[in-house]
């Protein structure tokens, strides 16, 4: 019986989750060609009290430089990662010397559901820099950088697993946290920094956005409940896409008891057909830095304060809550019966199919989604005995609704040559725990760093982290 449940049961979820699936896998494929086909982290926080790491700017618009610089064309700062609460090594098992998933029987469910959680992220901010450069002027210190960026999220109830490894038992099944965006967008920033006092820096940066696709996939209420005597499907989802060209691609079919079928037509795949820019819009960041004494500093940051206002906005959607119950279905388990559990599920299938698939509801015009802006809040303690050595806390958190964050991290960096710098620290927050280092090299003429804000366990054969986080930063720009 556990595998009929469990190979039928994969049906169902392919079904609800099918439209969703081909829209993000498009938008994925417009994500890849603005990045060449890699998942990047937006900046490496490691740096963040680093002296000489060039880019503290970006994590903070008060932090300015003591030098002048121009990056080395798409070589200036590269950030590869991907952070997630769920490993890959929870989704991936070595059976018998082969790679299999979670679902194989071999692999038991009280091993795989121990590292599964109520809401499991997976996410990314990718910011890939292709150009920038800073420079002393204007009582202040400025930079200008072209950056092409994007951010993907993805939460997937813990329940939506259980239900997949277990097989269906007569409960309640809610999986309305099954959400997933994305967008990538140009991004054009003119930033200032100057020295008001001398405890007090502040500094700013406007940015202009040139939005190339988004993507917003929602079950607001999706919920499967197996009863003994009857079982009920609720759903209310909706998808919007603004990509250039996009459309959804129909299909047509015959629904209802023999003699009463009615057609019904659901999205079914998509097709983009052509592309470019698809949308405008505007941010800023904004930042301070306060110096109490010798000893320690303090500072804050706003980042990504604004808008993209998108165009063709292609919805498709249950139009509202869709409900199914049925107390039709009688199971047999003898699986060569004419009501065996197969078939009768083959049965059911169509009957509930209808709920998660969604309608072409059309181009619903333009609508303006805000940015998820970025908090960070450092403390920064001089080490009185040896003032090369300093401590630092640094909390960053993402605020944008289901796919907030946050994280703290504790650092200690040392500068023990006006050319080097180096730095560990260890952080914890709602991906779980890491450990992260830094090593910049500044001397005259150029800087060179590298970094991990995640390090590097063991891979999968895919070159995953197996514990779903990693991180790998490093850059070259020419300095003067």
């Amino acid at each position: 019986m556990k595998r009929n449940y469990n190979s039928t049961l994969i049906r169902l979820i392919i079904k609800e989750t099918k439209i969703m699936k081909h829209s993000i896998k498009s938008w994925i494929a417009l994500m890849l060609f603005f990045v060449s086909a890699t998942a990047m982290a937006q900046e490496t926080k490691s740096g963040y009290f680093t002296e000489g790491y060039l880019y503290r700017y970006s994590m903070n618009p008060a932090l300015g430089n003591d030098k002048n610089f121009v990056s080395i064309p798409a070589l200036g700062n590269i950030n590869v990662g991907l952070r997630s609460n769920i490993g890959v090594d929870n989704i991936l098992y070595n059976v018998n010397g082969k790679t299999t998933t979670f679902l194989n029987p071999n692999v038991s469910a009280a091993e795989f559901l121990k590292n599964v959680h109520d809401k499991n992220r997976i996410g990314t901010d990718v910011k890939l820099n292709v150009l920038s450069a800073g420079f002393k002027g204007f009582g202040g210190y400025n930079t200008i950088s072209l950056n092409v960026r994007a951010n993907v999220g993805l939460t997937v109830p813990g329940s939506l697993l259980r239900l997949a490894k277990e097989g269906p038992e007569n409960k309640t099944y809610d999986i309305k946290d099954f959400n997933a965006h994305a967008d990538a967008y140009v991004e054009l920033g003119f930033g200032h920094s100057r020295q008001l006092n001398e405890q007090w820096k502040v500094g700013g940066t406007l940015k202009f956005l040139l939005g190339g696709g988004n993507v917003d996939a929602e079950f607001n209420n999706a919920s499967l409940t197996l009863g003994e005597d009857q079982w009920m499907a609720t759903t209310d989802a909706k998808v919007q896409t603004s990509v250039k060209g996009f459309t959804y691609k129909t299909t047509e079919k015959l629904r209802g008891a023999e003699g009463q079928e009615v057609r019904h037509t659901y999205v079914d795949d998509v097709d983009v057909d052509g592309g470019g820019p698809n949308g405008f819009g505007l941010a800023v960041d904004l930042g301070a830095e306060f110096k109490l004494n010798k000893d320690w500093t303090f500072s804050a940051s706003l980042l990504d304060l604004g808008f993209i206002n998108w165009n063709n906005n292609m919805v498709a959607s249950t139009n509202g809550v869709q409900t199914f119950t049925t107390d039709r279905y009688i199971f047999n388990v003898d699986d060569n019966a004419t009501n065996s559990f197969e078939n009768e599920m083959d049965r059911l299938e169509e009957g509930i199919a209808s709920l998660y698939e969604l309608q072409d509801n059309g181009d619903q015009g333009s609508r303006t989604r805000m940015l998820g802006a970025t908090l960070n809040l450092g403390a920064e303690y001089t080490f009185p005995l040896y003032d090369k050595l300093k401590f630092g806390l640094l909390n960053t958190t993402r605020i944008q609704g289901e796919y907030s964050w946050t994280e703290f991290r504790l650092s200690a960096n040392v500068s023990p040559l006006k050319w080097f710098g180096a730095g560990i620290n260890t952080a914890v927050g709602s991906y779980g725990a890491s450990f992260g280092w830094i090593c910049s090299i500044h001397p005259k003429g150029y800087t060179l760093f590298l970094a991990m804000d995640h390090t590097l366990g063991s891979l999968a054969k895919q070159g995953l982290p197996l514990s779903g986080k990693g991180s790998v930063s490093l850059g070259m720009n020419i300095a003067f």
